[in-house]
């Protein structure tokens, strides 16, 4: 059975999310897929299976702790993967628990990504949160899962230095926070870093689940459709993201550091 580790969301090695993909020859347990991303430490385990009569490939994601309903940078790994063997050229569908999800083979080594988005709702901020992130936002929101939490610069949220415990006990699986870039004629549009320690991330390097939240507020908020988030965690990395209806298109490079076989 073959695996790969792939760092996506970014065209250098050591950079962006590293991901692990899993090839599956047959299925697995819920149980040993767990196992299997405890073992491999990354934020998320994909764990790919080819369906038979040309159906979607079956495509499930794992974090050390929990099992998880959409992760980009993991769905970006396994396309990389796919597209690498030669098990696919153009599009590629994936059956998930969020799902039909498509990706592209683009230019310049790029691969997009269709993802449904994430609408945010207003809230009033929990109690706890301020403290928890040692900084008060200036706007709160909550998607599916996730408080997303609007800083006042770019330089509040590349200085943060939250209380990892107490954010695992807030209300949430994650929480986003982002701000307008600094210099609006850089390459960035905005900034944002995410924290999901009730998941087993403390701090995750670039999360494309969370651009899908962020896409649509930014474009309500900027006007275009078409931005460039840039997530600044130690890693750091780049998302390109299309707003278009319901849908967020999100796009990147990944490059795969080492492949092998389980045993097991």
């Amino acid at each position: 059975m073959r695996i790969f580790t792939v760092d996506s969301f970014t065209d250098q090695a050591f950079k962006g999310n590293p991901a692990a993909v899993c090839l599956l020859e047959s299925p697995r347990s819920d149980e040993w897929m767990q196992a299997l991303a405890s073992e491999m430490r990354h934020s998320e385990t994909a764990f790919v299976l080819e369906q038979d009569d040309g159906r979607p490939y079956s495509l499930r994601w794992f974090t050390p702790a929990a099992e998880v309903a959409l992760c980009g940078h993991a769905t970006l790994a396994s396309a990389h993967v796919l597209y690498s063997i030669g098990a696919a050229s153009d599009s590629i569908e994936f059956s998930t628990k969020s799902g039909i999800l498509t990706t592209q083979k683009l230019d310049h080594d790029r691969i997009s990504m269709d993802f449904p988005a994430i609408p945010v709702a207003e809230i009033s901020p929990p109690e706890a949160l301020g403290k928890a992130l040692g900084a008060f936002p200036a706007w709160v929101g909550m998607g599916r899962f996730d408080i997303l939490a609007e800083l006042e610069s770019e330089d509040a949220v590349r200085t943060l230095t939250p209380d990892i415990d107490a954010l695992a006990s807030l209300p949430a699986r994650a929480v986003c926070v982002t701000a307008r870039a600094a210099d609006p004629s850089g390459e960035a549009d905005y900034v944002s870093r995410v924290f999901a320690p009730a998941v087993g991330i403390p701090e995750d390097p670039v999360t494309g689940s969370a651009h899908c939240m962020l896409a649509p507020y930014w474009t309500a908020k900027l006007g275009p459709a078409s931005l460039i988030g840039a997530q600044l965690s130690q890693r750091g990395g780049t998302v390109h993201t299309t707003v278009q209806d319901d849908r967020v298109a999100l796009a990147g490079q990944a490059i795969t550091i080492w492949s092998g076989h389980l045993h097991v």
